[in-house]
């Protein structure tokens, strides 16, 4: 499969370096050559110098016989424009990054005028994983799959949880609820658990159930966290616009400071119901002016992730029960877990995550099954991949008991209809199932590929 990438940003080098780890035949595009320079002796990737807008840059990145354009520059007009020239040139598919939130308005008539096959917009796919974040207070991170019907959430076990010292197969039986614990990280360690794990302070769990499931879970583990009703928002950009338009509707107070003056006009004018501050969130002073301390939530989202963490940090030290950091850096998104700050997310991750999905549906769209969705968890040790099982194959209609999966894989719930299954040894996967599949293993492309 061939994949030109126009872009060697953040996101642009996050999936060349994926897609790259699993063999596709990756060719670059950027007008920065210190960049593909870079991305050149990192990568072993073939990369053009020049505009991803230009036909000729493009005949020369062989865009033509490509399967796949993916367009993540910084601007939305480039983006749009480089898949529509790609499609002219004879490319197979295209996607483009579109943030703005004026272009996503009208997004349909745009992807079906420009053909594209699919539109990111990492800002608000961003928004809403804060958003769920917020609803439920006490997990670090919250994946969807199954259109929103199953979560798996990230839950880091305390010293007063009531979970610390019971084994999984205790943890079922007792606290009789449908959830299954499907990875978990210990000191730097990862594994998918069996039954009899034992569970300590300090573990990073990741759990899969639907939406009251969940809910049910963190009542009976004695989690603590209140219902977040004040929302404080440092930065004023396009994630800020879309979480507090999702936030205001379901009922919260929400507090954005910005130091841009223009952009305070357009965020008052645009969310007439939100307290909008022209200040610089990193005066301390101000924070505390503006009432850090009665807030439930702080979310920092300036572009600076060094600011975001400061800002983080002062915000623990008032005691905000929950704080989330807007970290793009890899290095220091892992750094910042030493802090305490768990709950980080990242724009360029949740961009490669979706286009990684539609990647791995394209190359196995003409099988029995097709990959919906894709999570990489734990620093991309784990991935979770949502399947749909298109029609009957050698293991539907088989008890999972019968089935052997190859080691570091589970069937972590099955979607059917109206049901949610968290399965047991009796359950099957039937045709028209979405399965979920946690695994340690990489380039899963089939439910076939973890079966031994």
């Amino acid at each position: 499969m061939k994949i030109v990438i126009i872009g060697d940003g953040k996101v642009g080098y996050k999936l060349a370096r994926a897609l790259y780890a699993e063999q596709y035949d990756i060719v670059m595009i950027d007008s920065n050559e210190k960049k593909l320079k870079a991305a050149i002796d990192r990568l072993d990737i073939f990369c053009v110098t020049g505009d991803g807008g230009s036909v000729a840059i493009q005949k020369e990145a062989d865009v033509p016989h490509a399967d796949l354009v993916i367009a993540c520059t910084s601007t939305d007009e480039c983006n749009m424009l480089s898949c529509l020239i790609a499609r002219r040139l004879g490319a197979k598919h295209t996607i483009a990054r579109v943030r703005n939130p004026m272009y996503y308005q009208q997004i349909d008539i745009l992807k079906e005028d420009l053909h594209l096959s699919m539109v990111v917009n990492p800002e608000l796919i961003m928004a809403g994983e804060i958003s769920r974040l917020l609803l439920f207070p006490d997990a670090s991170k919250i994946e969807t799959f199954v259109k929103g019907r199953v979560e798996l959430i990230e839950y880091v076990l305390t010293k007063r949880s009531p979970l610390v010292g019971m084994a999984l197969s205790g943890m079922y039986t007792k606290l009789q609820i449908k959830v299954l614990v499907c990875a978990v990280e210990r000191a730097g360690e990862v594994l998918i658990p069996s039954g009899d794990y034992i569970l300590e302070e300090g573990d990073r769990i990741h759990i899969a159930a639907s939406h009251k499931e969940i809910e049910h879970f963190f009542k009976l583990a004695g989690c603590h966290k209140e219902k977040i009703n004040k929302v404080i928002i440092c930065g004023g950009g396009r994630v800020s616009y879309y979480l507090a338009t999702q936030l205001l509707a379901i009922g919260m107070q929400v507090k954005i400071i910005e130091k841009i003056e223009e952009k305070c006009e357009t965020l008052s004018e645009m969310l007439p119901k939100a307290t909008i501050i022209n200040g610089d969130a990193s005066d301390h002073d101000l924070l505390i002016e503006e009432g850090i301390e009665e807030a439930d939530a702080f979310i920092a989202l300036t572009g600076m992730d060094e600011e975001n963490i400061i800002m983080s940090l002062f915000a623990k030290g008032q005691k905000v029960d929950k704080i989330i950091v807007k970290v793009n850096e890899d290095r220091r998104a892992k750094m910042i877990e030493d802090f305490g700050l768990d709950s980080v997310v990242s724009a360029k991750t949740v961009t490669a995550d979706a286009i990684l999905s539609y990647v791995r549906a394209r190359k196995n769209s003409q099988g029995s099954t097709n990959v919906e969705t894709l999570y990489q968890l734990v620093d991309g040790k784990v991935e979770a991949l949502e399947f749909i099982v298109k029609s009957k194959t050698e293991y539907t209609g088989v008890p999972l008991k019968e089935l052997s999966l190859k080691s570091n894989n589970l069937i972590a719930c099955i979607a059917r209809k109206r049901r949610i299954i968290i399965p047991n040894g009796d359950d099957c996967i039937q045709a028209g199932d979405s399965v979920i599949v946690v695994t340690m293993e990489k380039q899963i492309q089939d439910i076939r590929d973890i079966l031994m």
